[in-house]
């Protein structure tokens, strides 16, 4: 299911956030810049600095995906702090996100996702790990094996 609000309209702005911004939160950002209306501003972030996952583009590309020259970043790197939803996608960012929802009002949802940087073995097994993770998300979207979005 697409991010939401509890009024069931979409929010203005939405940040995912993962451990480092380097795999999980760009994927998310990348489908959902391709996923929810224009008018909706998406960013995302890490909860620690990360390095760029150079897998990330190679299986967004498979999608007709890409994230450009951007490079990871922290909360803290953002123009803005304000989001109507924070989509969490790690523990470390959903207890992170509750810690700052303490202080502003935003909604939070946490969207469980794995890691694929800790898959080991072939190119094409570590590739598939990926994948699974970028299809997981996709789901979230309610797309179906890549098909659906603009």
């Amino acid at each position: 299911m697409p991010p939401g609000t509890p009024s069931g309209k979409p929010p203005n702005s939405v940040l995912f956030l993962c451990g480092m911004n380097a795999i999980r939160s760009p994927m998310a950002e990348a489908l959902a810049k391709r996923m929810l209306p224009a008018g909706i501003f998406v960013a995302s972030a890490g909860v620690r600095a990360g390095e760029r996952d150079p897998f990330v583009d190679a299986v967004l590309a498979e999608s007709g995906l890409a994230i450009g020259d951007r490079r990871p970043r922290t909360m803290d790197d953002l123009e803005d702090g304000y989001f109507d939803l924070i989509v969490t996608l790690a523990p470390e960012a959903h207890h992170a996100a509750l810690d700052l929802t303490r202080s502003v009002s935003a909604e939070v949802e946490y969207w469980p996702m794995p890691d694929p940087s800790t898959a080991t073995g072939t190119r094409d097994q570590i590739m598939s790990a990926y994948r699974a993770l970028r299809e997981r998300l996709r789901s979230r979207f309610g797309l179906e094996n890549g098909t659906g979005g603009t």
